[in-house]
């Protein structure tokens, strides 16, 4: 160790204050509890951390701290492995405006040292950490982040237009299983908007053109088919397994269906729709918003609102409906942002103009309000007044 680097460890001690373990233990659980910020390499904090110990690297000290902690007047207290580097990051952070940092002596070894509690993170393989390593710069994101999402369920109703660009864009994501109900077999028309598919895989079941897909962009993701056609008899059984339902249907049975079932079980729905040349897209979130009932609490007249396959549709139309639920859904996995819940966002393309509208839960409604009169899941073919059952697939997807 050369004299200069002795005297700016000596400097160091005289301006920054340091606790030992056992007070650093009781200051993260007091009220006003520090930011702990680990300062070792990505390489030794991946080995385990402090817990919800916010990791910037020594030497990326400078360029990330103000992103990652824009407030100065927070408490910070810095550890590394042995409270030499710390020392020295507190220092630093001191010079730069900070005014409450104080560095941990005998660091992360001290600490795990005395059987106090640490964390290891997400084991993640080499072709990972490159795969994601934009995500691991977002401090939103990071790595903790990271293997949120690759824990996480999700499947999606339908491999057509609307889940089409969200399981892509999930799967891309790296979310770690995606669940595709789907019954259809992929036909030419489909191509136009439905980005799974190819023209060489015209008459193949779509859930397994859209595994072929997914599989071929992320093999980190698990694809699990359901070439079923949803219904009331399969329809809480299947989303039981999942954390996030994103709805991409396209019949109004359905979309009472999925809502009910939601309700019921307490999943999130991430719910799309799209005509034309309009799209919307929204979180029903049970206990924490309105349900699709709340918006629409009785279905239009059959034949006043034609499907796609009757109306036509813009086909980018769908990839950014599409697009705005796998966003959501990342939200929710991560807990980070404002999710749409009791809000939505319509998007109408030819004047591109994209407004956000305030929605509210109903008290009165059946399903989620204060006296609910739903407790079972209905006949949603005679409730949308489709007499014929037939007359319209309850599995239709955009």
């Amino acid at each position: 160790m050369s004299r200069s680097y002795q005297q700016l460890l000596e400097e160091a001690r005289k301006l920054v204050p340091e606790l030992s373990i056992d007070q650093v233990r009781a200051a993260v659980s007091g009220r006003n509890a520090p930011l702990l910020v680990d300062v070792r390499e990505k390489e030794e904090y991946r080995e385990g951390h402090l817990p919800g110990a916010l990791s910037i690297p020594r030497g990326f000290l400078e360029m990330q701290v103000e992103g990652k902690l824009p407030e100065k007047e927070q408490p910070v207290v810095t550890y590394c492995q042995s409270g030499v580097r710390s020392l020295l990051a507190a220092k630093l952070l001191k010079d730069m405006g900070y005014r409450d940092v104080r560095s941990m002596t005998g660091g992360y070894g001290a600490w795990k040292g005395a059987g106090y509690p640490w964390d290891k993170p997400f084991k993640f393989k080499a072709e990972q950490l490159e795969r994601y390593s934009r995500h691991f710069l977002l401090p939103e994101v990071g790595e903790a982040g990271q293997a949120k999402l690759l824990e996480a369920k999700v499947l999606c109703l339908g491999a057509g237009g609307l889940g089409s660009p969200a399981a892509f864009y999930l799967a891309a994501a790296g979310v770690g299983t995606i669940g595709l109900v789907d019954n259809d077999t992929v036909d030419m028309s489909n191509l136009q908007r439905q980005i799974l598919h190819t023209n060489d895989r015209v008459g193949m079941p779509k859930t397994q053109s859209a595994r072929l897909t997914l599989e071929a962009l992320n093999p980190d993701v698990k694809i699990v088919e359901h070439r079923v056609r949803l219904d009331s008899t399969n329809v809480m059984e299947l989303f039981e397994d999942y954390d996030i339902i994103v709805d991409g249907c396209d019949n109004f049975p359905t979309r009472y269906l999925v809502n009910d079932a939601c309700v019921m079980l307490g999943k999130t729905n991430v719910h799309g729709s799209i005509f034309q040349f309009e799209g919307q897209a929204t979180v029903f979130k049970p206990k924490e918003g309105p349900c699709y009932r709340c918006l629409f609490p009785e279905p239009p007249p059959p034949g006043m609102a034609p499907s796609c396959q009757e109306a036509g549709v813009l086909g980018v139309l769908p990839g950014l409906v599409g697009c705005i639920q796998a966003l959501e859904t990342m939200k929710l996995i991560l807990g980070a942002g404002t999710p749409l819940i009791g809000r939505l966002a319509h998007v109408e393309t030819l004047g591109m103009n994209v407004r956000i509208l305030k929605l509210r839960r109903d008290p009165r409604c059946p399903m989620c309000g204060d006296a609910p009169t739903i407790k079972a899941l209905i006949d949603y073919e005679e409730f949308c007044g489709l007499r014929n059952p037939s007359a319209e697939p309850a599995a239709d997807v955009a």
